[in-house]
């Protein structure tokens, strides 16, 4: 059953109610357009989709073959609490949703996640976050997503008030955090980065007990920045994906000494960093997070082949054993056990034989203060096999001069970007993330148009 919705009241029961009825829920953000839409519902083959009449309108003949019906909600009201279904007989193993990745990398896949997935995911966020009855999450993640699906259901395992909040600037967000009095507001960096620039209202400060982020990696600039703007306020740095849910987060206490730092495995979690030959890493050494234990989702709906590649044996070592998930993700683990974020294996830049981090370009571009916003991307080069391009907005003027000259500073000459390109913000994907492969996609056509 695929929900096309925007962030109400039906879309937020929506995940209970398809499970108490036995059906599988395939939540579609709402930003989506009509072709991502499509290609979801298809590979989906969902049989029900309830929608809007305008979203349902803009569907074309053939998008969903599948559909024996189309629901409009502009004609239903959500049952009366009294009439809920019981609770499914269904195995805690079975599907239970569909969540579609951002398809950085090709279409997006659907990610099986089983009711014992989902349940498992709320109470070790609960638990981590330390979310009780008192709390009120301002839920501003799309539900499609699979923190923001958490968002709902790790509040609720509390029995905390969630408060779905859709928004049109960053500001709003500000202005529903001090209207409800929110204790907890859920982001990823690109909506940091505006808030961190906004004056907080008063009561905004006041009632705002935590701030956790995932879908990227923080820099210490914009840690010191929320630091400074709600010093009461706990900081949970934390690393996911959504075909193991959550993976690790930082305990607030480290973030000043460790700001970068994504943290230590979550409950019911076991994630090992292994090298290219399979062996654990030592300290400080670079390898790829796997992700073992329950948390594991099933597998790619429909797709047996890039399940193979990416849910595969746990290492010898391992202590979960069973399926795990090979992130594709390089990390790296200090000496007191804390875990780093390095880049991802498709998302290194290889230059002049020499493989670079792009985060750690990022990091350096933020940390000179001329930019609010950076991504570096390594495009093709016959000479070097890759140059390093940088995406980035001004924190003021836009002077590649002075950027290059800053990075220059703290960067080996061969990380230094060879181009500059400004933009007034960083395109993001639906999920909020900066969208690096539709960068990558541009700059490359730029390339190839400006020759070498």
């Amino acid at each position: 059953m695929a929900c096309w919705l925007p962030k109400g009241e039906l879309a937020c029961l929506l995940p209970l109610a398809t499970a108490r009825a036995g059906l599988v829920h395939v939540p579609i953000n709402p930003v989506l357009k009509r072709a991502q839409v499509a290609h979801i519902l298809a590979d989906s083959g969902a049989r029900l989709v309830i929608a809007n009449a305008a979203r349902l309108h803009s569907l074309e003949a053939g998008d969903c073959a599948a559909a024996e019906a189309f629901v409009d909600t502009d004609v239903i009201a959500v049952l009366d609490a009294e009439a809920a279904l019981p609770p499914s007989s269904a195995p805690v193993d079975a599907t239970v949703a569909l969540l579609y990745t951002s398809g950085s990398t090709g279409r997006p896949k659907g990610v099986m996640l089983s009711h014992a997935n989902l349940w498992l995911g709320a109470v070790s966020v609960a638990h981590y976050l330390g979310l009780s009855a008192r709390d009120r999450v301002l839920a501003v993640l799309p539900l499609a997503f699979d923190y923001g699906q958490n968002q709902l259901l790790s509040a609720w395992f509390a029995g905390a008030c969630v408060v779905p909040h859709d928004y049109l600037l960053p500001r709003d967000v500000l202005r529903a955090v001090a209207r409800h009095k929110i204790t907890t507001l859920a982001g990823v960096p690109p909506l940091w980065r505006q808030l961190a620039v906004l004056d907080w209202p008063a009561e905004a400060v006041a009632s705002v007990k935590r701030l956790t982020n995932s879908g990227g990696a923080l820099d210490e600039t914009l840690v010191h920045r929320l630091r400074s703007l709600v010093p009461a306020a706990r900081i949970h740095a934390m690393y996911g994906l959504t075909e193991a849910f959550r993976s690790t987060s930082l305990d607030p206490a480290l973030i000043d000494a460790h700001p970068t730092a994504i943290g230590t495995a979550i409950p019911f979690a076991e994630v090992l960093v292994v090298r290219d030959d399979g062996a654990p890493t030592g300290p400080d050494e670079e390898g790829e997070l796997v992700h073992a234990g329950p948390l594991v989702a099933q597998g790619y709906w429909r797709d047996p082949a890039r399940t193979a590649e990416r849910f595969r044996p746990a290492p010898a070592f391992s202590q979960s054993g069973g399926i795990a998930v090979w992130s594709g993700d390089r990390v790296r683990r200090d000496g007191k056990g804390l875990l780093y974020f390095v880049g991802r294996r498709d998302a290194m830049i290889k230059t002049a034989g020499t493989r670079i981090s792009p985060q750690e370009i990022e990091e350096a571009a933020l940390a000179s203060g001329l930019v609010a916003d950076a991504v570096a991307l390594g495009l093709p080069d016959a000479t070097l096999g890759q140059a390093i391009h940088l995406v980035a907005s001004a924190a003021g003027t836009a002077d590649s001069a002075a950027l290059l000259a800053a990075l220059a500073q703290t960067l080996p000459g061969f990380m230094v970007p060879r181009t500059v390109h400004w933009r007034d913000a960083l395109p993001v994907n639906a999920n909020g993330k900066v969208d690096r492969a539709g960068l990558y996609a541009e700059l490359s056509t730029w390339a190839d148009k400006a020759g070498p």
